[in-house]
């Protein structure tokens, strides 16, 4: 892969890593106000679980993506 292309790599997975900072905030958001407003908030949770977990594999993605441009350079 050349240099321009992990640039742009890198770049992507970056904007993956804060658009998924954005999912949790928001899915913690509903599950603060499901539960505060006395729902049952077990799908809630268990959607913000898998959202963390994706959100995991975006940042290994993105470390990954930098120590090869960090090689290339």
């Amino acid at each position: 892969m050349d240099r321009a292309m992990l640039q742009e790599h890198l770049a992507q997975a970056e904007r993956h890593v804060v658009e998924g900072e954005g999912v949790i905030a928001r899915q913690r958001d509903v599950v603060t106000q499901l539960e505060r407003e006395g729902h049952d908030s077990t799908d809630a949770v268990l959607l913000l679980y898998q959202f963390e977990e994706i959100q995991c594999l975006h940042v290994d993605h993105r470390d990954q993506v930098r120590r090869a441009h960090l090689d290339v350079h």
